[in-house]
């Protein structure tokens, strides 16, 4: 572990930026009495990435088998798939990276994420790993002295790293993330992508966040689908991720990720054929709406040059989904937001592949 650490910077010296907010306008269908030299944009329906990187595959058996991602991207996704970063939780990575040099993968795996401790004493990156592109991973819960120690280590062989903050989100905790990242990348010439996956934050109106936080998604958050959408727009959840986001967007190279959320429910299906039209279910119609209200406040602190499509759910998520179901929902919601088609090819494509894309490090310590 590199021994160059620099001291630690002071908490509390980073000022909190205001609320970033959207008019209701966003929120409500466009005005249908559009004149004819004001031409409708392209249908929600329709718009789609030209090609897609799925930046969050998770195989839960450890095994190199995408059949199952496979099925459940079904003809839409799937067509457009173009590569995917994937994750397998306890493989034997040296096998692995084997197998992926000899595979013939129906879809390229642009980065094999490789996972790590911020409470290890020691770090090391072993050298059968630098024959294929990899990230790592890492859980966050507090800033301490080996955490910082263990992060700038990982910043420092020059490889995206992905981070769940598994801690309930406060001022508090907040201003330790900020700690251990400020800290971490002091002195750094070159900072590789930091990309938040998720984090805990309390989602029901109903629950005291000290007593009972839960885990979910930064995008979109833990959300309580029995709160009226009127009541979310000024409750103090909804106020605290605007505020945390537009924390978090200060740094530079922060990430963050769309994924799958933990809702509670499965991620309501969409007809895997490809029509021009498709009637919406009141399910996910409400699913689009709540989503729109989280997407809104990421886009304008993150802008969509930060914000990385995946279809995998955080694994300690309360509600399941299909990787088309989510891609249908994730793209209209984007859609419906009246971007331009480059917003939706870079959330789904180009922003990931500028993250995973070119990770070939700097091959430091390696065992």
């Amino acid at each position: 572990m590199s021994s160059n650490t620099p001291p630690p910077l002071s908490k509390g010296t980073r000022p909190r930026p205001p609320k970033p907010r959207l008019p209701l306008s966003a929120f409500s269908p466009p005005n249908t009495g559009t004149g004819e030299s004001f031409p409708l944009p392209p249908s929600p329906t329709t718009t789609h990435p030209s090609s897609i990187i799925d930046a969050n595959v998770i195989v839960a058996s450890g095994s190199l088998d995408l059949s199952l991602w496979k099925g459940e991207a079904g003809s839409v996704l799937g067509s457009r798939a173009d590569g995917i970063v994937l994750s397998l939780p306890g493989a034997d990575l040296e096998k692995v990276v084997k197998q992926l040099a000899s595979a013939e993968l129906s879809v390229p795996v642009i980065s094999l994420s490789v996972p790590f401790k911020l409470e290890d004493e020691t770090q090391s990156f072993p050298s059968y790993l630098s024959a294929v592109p990899t990230s790592l991973s890492t859980v966050f819960n507090d800033s301490t002295p080996k955490g910082i120690a263990s992060l700038r280590w990982a910043l420092e062989r020059g490889r995206p790293v992905d981070i769940d903050i598994q801690a309930a989100i406060s001022d508090i905790v907040l201003e330790s993330f900020e700690d251990i990242i400020s800290n971490a990348t002091a002195g750094l010439t070159k900072v590789p992508p930091i990309v938040l996956c998720t984090f805990l934050l309390s989602f029901d109106h109903r629950i005291d966040l000290t007593i009972f936080p839960l885990l979910a998604n930064i995008l979109p958050p833990p959300h309580d689908l029995e709160l009226p959408i009127v009541k979310l727009m000024n409750h103090p959840t909804f106020l605290a991720f605007q505020s945390q986001v537009a924390a978090l967007s200060l740094f530079p190279d922060v990430y963050v990720k769309f994924l799958p959320p933990s809702w509670d429910a499965p991620t309501p299906p969409t007809p895997s054929v490809e029509v021009a039209e498709i009637t919406d279910t009141q399910q996910k119609k409400e699913w689009k709406r709540r989503i729109k209200m989280y997407l809104g406040p990421v886009m304008e602190a993150f802008g969509y040059q930060r914000i990385i499509f995946g279809s995998s759910p955080c694994p300690t998520s309360s509600g399941s989904s299909v990787a088309r179901d989510w891609y249908e929902i994730a793209r209209e919601s984007l859609a419906e937001l009246g971007v331009e088609q480059d917003f939706v090819d870079a959330v789904f494509h180009g922003n990931a592949k500028k993250v995973y894309g070119s990770n070939v490090g700097t091959n430091k310590d390696l065992d």
